[in-house]
């Protein structure tokens, strides 16, 4: 018990998560500290080409077989309809707006690599293993559900709502987007790269990964605490759904790694996928094309209420399930 209260406090006392903090506090306090608009294009361009890259090259460092086609076919099948289910029930219960409910269902269609990570830990603990591949199936998770919410939030602001869905400017926005260029580009450029030349770019984008992400949580903290002033406290349904959500995405997750013959340790590891909300990569993308979104809203749900519940409550019950599930 005590190392899983170990796990707890480690990611939560995260300098990434703590870097949020700082900023939705020193907002709300009025404090003199505000980042650069162009510095913080830069980071969210930056964090998006380096989750794209390092997730190509553990593609091409992946064995060839037919699990990894399942596993990587079933993550982006659930990357991309997530949106569209978290949408749907948005809509259905609360009163948040089109393009709102565009930002919050493309978070909750993407991964939390921390939440990743900490499942990962609760894998080692309890003495089971995955499939290597799985960390690639995480990083192709990012892009499926940008690239619906993007489509979402496009459809929610055109005014021809009954021939607009699939119209040629929208699709175009939703594979010409400059975050999804990037994000897609970077993955293909991973994976063909020689290992010799991805070698030299790695501490570029690997080893500074870090002290990047906690500036740009910095500045998400410091616009979320901005947006917050015209936004009342989130509503009960709103919540409900940042723990709701979680364990529905677990479900499918769970059912599909059962399906295409993951082992436990895989099935457990894409159930957490499928349950986890982005506060990287979707943050990062939703502030370049759907800037009319507030991250106060989209961002505050996935750091403050999924971030915690999956990290306290999710993951040891996806796991008891996960067991049960493979008698082990």
């Amino acid at each position: 018990m005590s190392g899983f209260l170990d796990i707890v406090a480690g990611n939560l006392l995260n300098p990434v998560v703590l870097a949020f903090v700082l900023g939705i506090a020193a907002g709300l306090a009025k404090a003199e500290l505000s980042i650069p608009s162009a510095i913080s294009k830069a980071m969210s361009i930056y964090l998006m080409f380096a989750i794209g890259l390092k997730g190509g090259i553990a593609v091409a460092n992946s064995p060839f077989s037919a699990s990894l086609v399942l596993a990587l076919l079933a993550g982006m099948v659930l990357s991309f309809l997530a949106p569209l289910l978290a949408n749907a029930l948005l809509k259905l219960t609360t009163s948040v707006d089109d393009t709102n409910r565009a930002a919050i269902a493309a978070h909750y269609g993407s991964i939390s690599i921390v939440t990743f990570v900490t499942a990962t830990e609760m894998l080692r603990m309890a003495g089971l293993t995955s499939e290597g591949f799985m960390v690639a199936v995480a990083a192709l998770m990012e892009t499926p559900a940008i690239m619906t919410g993007i489509w979402l939030a496009g459809r929610g602001m055109s005014s021809d709502k009954s021939g607009a869905a699939f119209s040629k400017d929208l699709l175009r926005e939703v594979f010409l987007n400059a975050s999804v260029v990037v994000l897609v580009g970077a993955f293909f450029i991973g994976l063909i790269s020689t290992p010799e030349a991805a070698i030299k770019v790695q501490p570029f984008f690997t080893d500074i990964f870090q002290g990047v992400l906690c500036l740009f949580l910095l500045d998400m903290g410091l616009v979320a605490a901005d947006r917050l002033r015209g936004v009342k406290i989130l509503s009960p349904a709103v919540i409900g759904f940042g723990l709701y959500m979680p364990v529905i995405g677990a479900v499918l997750g769970t059912a599909s790694g059962w399906l295409i013959g993951l082992s436990a340790g895989g099935t457990l590891l894409l159930a957490t996928l499928s349950a986890s909300a982005s506060y990287i990569a979707v943050p990062a993308a939703m502030r370049l094309a759907v800037p009319k979104a507030n991250p106060a809203i989209s961002l505050t749900m996935s750091l403050a209420i999924t971030f915690p519940f999956n990290v306290i409550i999710g993951i040891p019950l996806y796991l008891a399930v996960t067991r049960w599930l493979y008698g082990v």
